[in-house]
């Protein structure tokens, strides 16, 4: 299979994985077996989520991270505090980047939002540059508001 025909699968089994399962947390931690499984290139994937104006680690697979993460460092909290999707090509080139495997070399972060309230972030590494294309970005966002659709983050975060 090729990138794209990988993603259209990694969004059906997210959609079976969602049908009738209101376990927000079982279905954040299957999220990211799901990519984690889906997506060729990558050494993590996971969640962070909001609390008391910072981003905690939430389900993840891949080496340890950081636990926390303040609004505005590193690409997740750029992310955040912009409420906008990075695609970063190089990290290294990334001012404030925060480094939790030395072997990551690209990363896109997709904010978890509802209007201007932001949850969180999906989290993907590689160790290849360049890694993240339009390609990934698009698939990334359909993934995300499926998750949207089906998940309470209220559950998962303190947003406040």
């Amino acid at each position: 299979m090729n990138r794209k025909d990988n993603y259209e699968t990694m969004i059906l089994m997210l959609k079976g994985q969602l049908q009738g399962e209101d376990n927000s947390l079982a279905n954040i931690c299957n999220a990211t077996a799901i990519i984690n499984e889906m997506m060729d290139d990558i050494n993590w994937v996971g969640f962070y989520f909001m609390n008391n104006k910072e981003l905690f680690l939430g389900p993840f697979q891949g080496k340890p991270a950081c636990n926390r993460i303040a609004i505005g460092r590193g690409v997740c909290g750029t992310a955040v505090s912009e409420n906008k999707i990075m695609m970063v090509d190089d990290v290294h080139e990334f001012k404030g980047h925060i480094a939790c495997d030395s072997a990551s070399n690209s990363e896109i972060v997709i904010p978890i939002s509802s209007g201007d309230k932001v949850y969180g972030v999906l989290d993907i590494d590689s160790p290849t540059f360049n890694r993240f294309s339009q390609l990934e970005k698009e698939f990334l966002i359909k993934f995300v508001d499926m998750l949207n659709e089906n998940i309470n983050w209220e559950e998962l975060s303190f947003a406040g």
